[in-house]
């Protein structure tokens, strides 16, 4: 086992993961930009270091600066965390070249499955169902309206590489292809530093459901069942939850199953999660993987009882898994909600400013991961997740009344937050019913 690990990122899930450490008796290494300075990560860390000042491209993805700080401190291994350099096979290259652990897959892995249009090759030969859609990427916009003429409108056009909403379209009737096509390149290249495109069949009113996977050196892979994060604006997610309310058993059991089968046919190592799109139908494909750690990570953590950061050390340091899949249970039903610094009443629009008074709703079944604390300056630089604040039930009915009491009682001042919205998606008949889709919040606008 490793003795030393530096965490290569921010925020609540570097305190995340610095905790996990912190139990397993591993010495931490907490990097930092100048902005960040003053947060819990680094105060909590054993060691922590400046990589730069506070823009992204001059510390948390400045490769040099974190190995730098790696080799200075002694670390053996790095933990990426989610979003930055996470999913970077050049990163995880540059890490094992200096002689150091990549808390993770394999940068083959990494690269495969970073490209999208690849990652669906390489799936559907694992026995995955897949959207119709470009086999490769797209050379050209005309190339792009010659298949879409094939499966169908409407399509949508995808970034290659990255996600998060970036350098995506939604394309109903063909005049509207080529511009679609031009912009989102455009988007897909400046966020990516790749313009590369591809298509596929646009499902109405999908669900998002993805499976949680682990699996080890030695060829042994689990599930950690589903999660639903179908309630998202933007492609980015706001609420999810374990298990979705939308399938039922037999659904489940399929999808769970045919995800771990493929998975484990690529050799997969490390945590990872395959994200599926889900008709109204029932009927599944595969959309993408995601080769990290994902935020909604702890929804999967409640309802199993399996930490799955200490997995993924245990499995970055050779160890085998330490289950098989029918040691792995599933007990209740978890939620969580994702408190971003937005004001949901004006579209959701980011904002900044010092968290004034601060003061959580905890109780029974109540999970809250953070780096926030009264007198924090929220920074305009960084992600506008605060905090996310997990519930866990015997059913969906309690872990809802759970959130519903910790959400009322939480008090975040200074700044506008979602806390609101959420309270009000709570209450409201559709989520309570699990009656939802990825439009939800197109759907729901509350006003007043």
């Amino acid at each position: 086992m490793f003795k030393k690990i530096l965490i290569a990122n921010r925020g609540e899930v570097a305190l995340r993961v610095i905790r996990a450490c912190q139990e397993m008796g591993i010495a931490t290494v907490a990097v930092h930009s100048t902005a960040d300075a003053d947060t819990v990560p680094v105060t909590v860390a054993d060691e922590s270091i400046c990589i730069g000042p506070a823009p992204v491209t001059k510390s948390y993805l400045n490769m040099h600066a974190i190995l730098t700080a790696a080799k200075m401190t002694g670390a053996e291994a790095v933990h990426p965390g989610y979003g930055f350099l996470s999913e970077n096979e050049t990163f995880a290259r540059l890490v094992q070249k200096s002689g150091l652990v990549f808390i993770g897959p394999s940068p083959d892995h990494l690269a495969k499955m970073g490209q999208k249009a690849e990652a669906r090759k390489t799936m559907q030969a694992a026995g995955m169902p897949i959207l119709p859609g470009s086999a490769d990427v797209l050379p050209d916009a005309a190339a792009a309206k010659s298949i879409a003429a094939e499966i169908g409108y409407p399509v949508l056009l995808k970034a290659a590489f990255g996600g998060g909403g970036r350098g995506m379209r939604v394309v109903r009737a063909e005049s509207e292809l080529e511009p679609a096509f031009l912009q989102a390149g455009s988007e897909a290249q400046i966020a990516f530093g790749d313009g590369s495109m591809y298509l596929e069949k646009f499902i109405e009113k999908p669900h998002h459901i993805e499976i949680q996977i682990l699996g080890d050196r030695q060829g042994s892979v689990v599930h950690l069942g589903e999660r639903e994060c179908s309630i998202q604006r933007r492609h980015q997610k706001l609420i999810e939850e374990s298990p979705s309310p939308f399938l039922n058993s037999d659904q489940r059991a399929k999808m769970t199953e045919m995800a771990r089968q493929a998975v484990a046919r690529i050799g997969y190592e490390g945590a990872g999660t395959i994200e599926l799109i889900v008709d109204e139908s029932g009927r599944f494909y595969f959309m993408e993987m995601n080769t990290r750690l994902q935020v909604e990570h702890p929804v999967s953590e409640e309802i199993t009882g399996i930490d799955i950061v200490k997995e993924q050390i245990r499995i970055a340091a050779g160890q085998a898994l330490r289950w098989r899949q029918s040691d792995v249970t599933f007990r209740g039903h978890s939620i969580e909600c994702r408190i971003l610094a937005e004001d949901a009443s004006h579209d959701f629009r980011p904002s900044t400013g010092v968290i004034e008074n601060l003061h959580f709703g905890l109780g029974p079944g109540i999970r809250i991961e953070t780096h926030i604390y009264s007198g924090y300056q929220i920074p305009a630089t960084y992600d506008s997740l605060l905090a996310k604040m997990v519930s866990w039930g015997l059913t969906r009915h309690e872990a809802i009344v759970r959130m519903r009491r910790a959400i009322r009682e939480t008090v975040i001042e200074g700044v506008p937050t979602t806390l609101d919205w959420h309270t009000r998606v709570l209450d409201e008949e559709d989520f309570v019913r699990g009656r939802y889709t990825t439009h939800y919040v197109q759907e729901h606008r509350f006003s007043g």
